[in-house]
């Protein structure tokens, strides 16, 4: 599978990184499974944090025997020192680990979290501190929703920050004002050498009253075809990877996906997006 170095972190991330989010309510048994196939694939790039349910204690026997293998990413959703303090040693403890490669403030989705983490007593007081306890190497954000973009936009003039993971699909670049700020944050992140991970590359929309066939929070193409076209889509853009999707059963095809990689053409591009109105926005 093909290597993108991610930011200036220096790591060659495979074009999928691994979204432990899968492992939200699974078996161990399962669990081990999957991760035989993530790692007879090649991913070297895992994405965990402790509201992924029970992903923290499926993977803790991987990293205590597999730890060098890959580069880990853990978030905490704790906004003040104190509790991201905690969680953050936690999660150490839960994994079996010493250090984590990047530590991301997850789900920033507006200015108000934005606030509360970069604020007096905010969360990134936490961050800075295990750093400097060489507890973690790099330190990311994360989020989704329309306004995403926006905020990284002015998290990164507050913080140098060394990655960001948002929202890119084809659906979303059909929206004038998305894509326009979603560009103006890969450009910036393209300057000054941030890491970029993308999450929600295959959603098709969200479930609304329909049954859910998956365990992802939306609804996920499933087809192989809209699979490989979708995130193609979204590896075409200057990032340096998706994270797989949250249930296992879709990894194989996405797997496959990055494996087959081609870069869509503009062409190619705009024609994708020409159809996105045949598809239910999953932000509103």
């Amino acid at each position: 599978m093909e290597k993108r170095r991610f930011g200036r972190t220096n790591h060659d991330s495979t074009l999928a990184i691994f979204g432990s989010a899968a492992f939200y309510e699974i078996s161990q048994k399962q669990a081990d499974q999957t991760m035989e196939l993530v790692i007879s694939s090649g991913i070297n790039h895992i994405d965990v944090a402790p509201s992924y349910g029970g992903a923290e204690v499926r993977l803790g026997p991987w990293m205590k025997k597999e730890r060098e293998r890959f580069f880990l990413g853990c978030k905490t959703r704790e906004r003040t020192k104190k509790d991201a303090h905690d969680e953050l040693r936690r999660s150490l403890d839960v994994l079996r680990t010493d250090l984590f490669d990047l530590y991301q403030f997850h789900e920033v989705n507006n200015m108000t979290e934005l606030d509360k983490i970069t604020g007096p007593g905010g969360a990134l007081e936490a961050v800075l501190q295990a750093r400097e306890e060489g507890l973690l190497e790099f330190i990311g954000i994360t989020g989704h929703g329309l306004d995403v973009p926006g905020v990284f936009l002015e998290a990164l003039q507050r913080f140098d920050f060394d990655s960001v993971l948002f929202p890119i699909n084809f659906k979303l670049y059909s929206n004038p004002d998305y894509r326009k700020l979603a560009e103006q944050l890969l450009a910036l992140c393209a300057k000054r050498d941030v890491g970029v991970m993308i999450i929600k590359s295959i959603a098709k929309g969200p479930w609304g009253v329909k049954e859910k066939t998956n365990t992802t929070w939306y609804q996920p193409f499933t087809e192989k075809e809209w699979i490989t076209t979708a995130i193609h889509f979204a590896l075409s853009q200057p990032i340096t990877g998706i994270c797989t999707a949250g249930d296992v059963t879709l990894l194989p095809d996405i797997i496959r996906a990055c494996d087959c990689f081609h870069a869509l053409t503009m062409d190619e591009q705009r024609n994708l997006i020409s159809q996105a109105n045949e598809f239910e926005p999953l932000f509103v």
